[in-house]
């Protein structure tokens, strides 16, 4: 259309009186009146007075002696002066309506075709909040949120890393906060908070995974928060399969108020505690509380060591210390490489001792029970204590995780890439 409106506005059609012995210029679709253009906007018409000119005006050139021929639609003088009304230079030009009424009709069935593309997903549950934008529940008190799985996502079994998983979980709870309107800087801090420098930290996770999701999935992620004893907060997690419903992981977390200056433990002032009990429920943990208590670890009792790991400046969160995902990975570093390739990761327990800074050097170490050092043939559960300290004896996580063998049918397939990707 713009084409058609833009080629008119250089070449109109004149109008010509019914008298005149001229031909008719063959408008498409009858005449419209002189003041409409083809989109129905009242213009001016263009006055070409000061353009007309006559045909004779000069002698059609010889060339080696013979007459040039004009071309059609010039006329010579005797026409001129036999015609009472002059054809203007406008007139002399080719009539290009029809092409344009017919570049016209195609760019006007392209853009038809085009808007009635069917841009709707093919799957199902690619139609449950396709931008992950998370919203309240259940009268206020669970925030829910779906994230894809995305191939950057995946680990070397071609399901979701427990990275990914526990990054998700993180996610969520800011969210929640936010969505409630409690966010006001720091890591989740409410107002009352943030004017006493308070923040949370995480002092103990507890996971149960059923089933990995894999590249392409849409997971649901349910999540809430209840009291945990006068000064602290519990938040639980609950992750489905969005197009099954089916619960993939469980998570329940304990967390407490620390002063951002001073880094020590601090009680849930009065002010704070009446911003966030509102949307406390009162509901069990998703997971059974794990009380029983982790060894100590070291260089003696350790099956497997790992040393020199220090944080990189991605690792560091808001608060400027490490985020208690990245400790995962840590931890997992010197798990025996029998057992990650043959188990999954099934249960862990973390308890999170002290923070860990940007400038920190640290280990991990890993111990296995119940099974001879380097004997895992024969797999069944397996489960590994591990301790993350620095590198001067300091504690900074305790944990304990439980695995099972892998499904002997998720072995050597590919997760839904292609079969050639490996």
């Amino acid at each position: 259309m713009m084409a058609t409106a833009a080629t008119c506005a250089f070449f109109p059609a004149a109008n010509q009186p019914p008298e005149s012995g001229a031909k008719s210029s063959g408008n498409l679709g009858g005449s419209l009146p002189g003041s409409i253009d083809t989109r129905g906007l009242n213009v001016k018409k263009p006055s070409f007075g000061s353009l007309q000119a006559k045909a004779n005006a000069q002698a059609p050139p010889k060339v080696n002696g013979t007459k040039v021929g004009v071309m059609d639609g010039f006329k010579n003088d005797d026409e001129v002066i036999s015609s009472h009304h002059p054809r203007t230079f406008i007139n002399q030009l080719p009539d290009w309506s029809m092409l344009l009424a017919a570049i016209t009709t195609i760019f006007l069935a392209a853009e038809k075709q085009w808007m009635m593309l069917d841009w709707k997903p093919k799957r199902p549950d690619m139609l449950a909040d396709p931008f992950g934008l998370g919203k309240i529940v259940q009268d206020g008190f669970v925030f829910r949120q779906n994230f894809s799985i995305r191939s950057y996502e995946i680990g070397a079994d071609r399901t979701a890393s427990i990275e990914t998983m526990m990054n998700h979980l993180q996610e969520t709870a800011l969210n929640h906060v936010k969505s409630a309107g409690l966010m006001h800087g720091g890591f989740g801090s409410t107002p009352e908070m943030s004017k006493r420098n308070l923040i949370w930290v995480v002092t103990k996770m507890q996971v149960v995974v059923d089933r990995y999701p894999t590249w392409g999935d849409v997971v649901q992620v349910d999540t809430w928060v209840a009291a945990s004893g006068k000064n602290g907060m519990r938040r639980d997690w609950l992750l489905r399969d969005s197009n099954t419903g089916d619960i993939l992981m469980r998570a329940s977390s304990q967390w407490v108020m620390m002063n951002k200056e001073t880094r020590r433990l601090s009680k849930i002032p009065d002010e704070a505690r009446a911003e966030i009990e509102g949307y406390f429920v009162d509901s069990p943990p998703v997971i059974d509380d794990d009380s029983r208590k982790l060894p100590k670890l070291d260089e003696t009792t350790a099956d497997y060591t790992r040393t020199g790991l220090t944080p990189r400046w991605s690792d560091l969160d808001v608060n400027q210390h490490v985020n208690n995902v990245k400790y995962i990975g840590w931890i997992l570093e010197s798990a025996p490489m029998q057992i990650l390739e043959g188990c999954e990761l099934a249960a862990m327990t973390l308890e999170y001792r002290r923070e860990c800074r940007k400038d920190s050097v640290l280990q991990s170490l890993t111990s296995v029970l119940d099974k001879e050092v380097g004997d895992f043939t024969d797999f069944g559960n397996v489960e590994c204590q591990h301790v993350l300290r620095l590198e001067n004896g300091g504690e900074v996580v305790k944990g304990r995780t439980e695995w099972r063998p892998k499904l002997v049918n998720g072995i050597g397939t590919l997760g839904g890439f292609p079969a050639d990707f490996a």
